[in-house]
């Protein structure tokens, strides 16, 4: 028992120097977070997955800010618009009404209020951001930071378990807060009850580092553009969406 409480440890040990290095990748891998670029040129470099977020950038009229302003930029990837819209159209076409075939149709407007809530000044890190606990709130809520557009969102970082598995794969021992690290942005649907309904979503890639920031990428499966695709629809229709032109 002795050998084994030894070796237990020793699991979580190296569990927790994993952790605690540049490794906190759920989809890319982990990488070299430094790049010789501005964020706009490395997203760029990245095509076809940031393709539409770029457009997306500049139709918002935030290229300068994401070029040149240091910041720290949690960025949608273009899957996330992609499935923005085709909900988008989905509801333009129950109403009988056209639907949106290039993002130039939406107002500019529209993408620079939302985009502005993925924009924070200053660059911040994982490290940089304080623990967040989706089962235990009150004593691990994250923080609140402005967004580039004023709104404040939540954001924090989520301590996962250390987990050890037998060869049956049946748990023999956990380990609260000691496993990897995932970095979160969460949208605050009411600013007066901040710890209410949370749209929680996970970072893919944390920690690139170009020369003006640092950049956040957020996970595609898990992220509509908006946050709340109704609330990007009701903006996108509001502001009127133009017809589409040859």
């Amino acid at each position: 028992m002795k050998n084994f409480k030894t070796l237990l440890f020793s699991l979580i040990c190296v569990l927790s120097v994993l952790t605690g290095c540049k490794k906190y990748y759920m989809e890319t891998g982990v990488h070299d977070p430094k790049y010789n670029g501005n964020i706009m040129q490395y997203m760029e470099e990245k095509k076809p997955f940031f393709d539409s977020t770029l457009t997306v950038i500049k139709l918002a009229g935030l290229a300068d800010v994401v070029s040149n302003e240091n910041i720290t930029f949690f960025a949608p990837p273009s899957g996330s618009i992609y499935k923005s819209i085709k909900q988008l159209n989905l509801y333009l076409r129950i109403q009988g009404k056209d639907t949106v075939s290039k993002l130039t149709q939406i107002k500019p407007v529209v993408w620079k209020n939302i985009l502005s809530q993925y924009i924070f000044k200053g660059p911040n890190r994982l490290k940089d951001y304080p623990q967040r606990d989706t089962l235990s709130y009150l004593a691990f809520p994250g923080q609140g930071y402005t967004s580039y557009g004023g709104r404040i969102m939540n954001i924090g970082v989520i301590f996962n378990d250390a987990v050890v598995y037998n060869a049956a794969g049946a748990e023999i021992s956990r380990v609260s807060y000691a496993g990897y690290r995932q970095l979160y942005l969460a949208y605050i649907p009411d600013l007066s009850n901040p710890q209410v309904s949370l749209v929680n979503i996970p970072i893919a890639t944390s920690d690139i580092q170009p020369t003006n920031g640092v950049l956040h990428v957020l996970t595609k499966q898990k992220h509509n553009f908006g946050f709340n695709t109704g609330i990007f629809i009701e903006q996108a229709i509001s502001a009127g969406i133009d017809p589409a032109t040859p």
